[in-house]
């Protein structure tokens, strides 16, 4: 619950971050907001928060459970969760297991290619500039991070990934992309942040064929195919069913 010892330091597009009591610790709290295209589309999806902040506090926790760091502390309600204070690499790490989006629009490859090994790419997280795709050479022109903190980046990424890929597998659901955040906490080390979410990550069901009603995630939204809410919460109720 926001309270006066809550100060609020940041308000993205999906959540607000607050101060606490302890330095090193953040409230962070999930919105009903919803964008696309960069902002350029922007709605409400009921209960979007709620299902993402539970989505991802599980998810988080498996991937402890994995040997991976990250900012998750604990889930407070809803809504809200404790997560590290971090400093955030502007840097959005994308892997992708199936061609879809704009490597498809970009590329001309078949929606639901394999991509294998998974493709990681790198972009610069900065919404004025439409968070352009990287190359090494540009992320360091730009001193965006340092050679050996992105090989750590894509290593931590593609073990994310086998480790995600396996459990959403379990769920009856194919992870076809998803973006990853990291920052360093007050030791310095690379830990993963952000969220991991419908809202981030790309999710088919593999009952399904139709390529409309497959889709599991923001691209309802994206693309206006309806039944978003339901979308989320069955992507909650499975990842809830197969947590630890």
């Amino acid at each position: 619950m926001i309270t006066t010892h809550h100060k609020k330091l940041y308000e993205g597009k999906a959540k607000i971050l607050y101060s606490t009591e302890a330095a090193d610790v953040l409230l962070s709290v999930f919105k009903d907001d919803a964008t696309a295209f960069n902002a350029q589309k922007r709605g409400t999806i009921q209960g979007k928060g709620a299902m993402n902040c539970t989505i991802s506090s599980h998810l988080f926790q498996q991937l402890e459970t994995a040997g991976i760091p990250t900012h998750f502390i604990e889930q407070l309600s809803e809504t809200e969760m404790h997560v590290k204070a971090v400093s955030i690499i502007p840097i959005e790490v994308v892997i992708r297991n199936l061609a879809a989006g704009s490597l498809c629009k970009q590329t001309g490859l078949e929606l639901g290619t394999l991509i294998s090994p998974p493709l990681v790419e790198l972009y610069y997280k900065n919404d004025e500039l439409g968070d352009p795709l990287l190359t090494l050479d540009r992320l360091l022109l730009m001193k965006l991070a340092t050679s050996e903190q992105v090989a750590q980046l894509a290593a931590m990424a593609l073990k994310i990934n086998d480790i995600l890929t396996s459990f959403f597998q379990e769920c009856g659901i194919t992870l076809v992309d998803f973006k990853l955040e990291f920052g360093l906490d007050h030791n310095q080390q690379l830990i993963l942040a952000d969220e991991i979410s419908p809202d981030t990550c790309r999710l088919w069901n593999q009952s399904e064929t139709d390529p409309s009603r497959r889709v599991m995630d923001k691209d309802r939204f994206r693309n206006d195919l309806g039944e978003i809410e339901s979308a989320y919460q069955q992507v909650m109720q499975r990842v809830l069913a197969h947590s630890l």
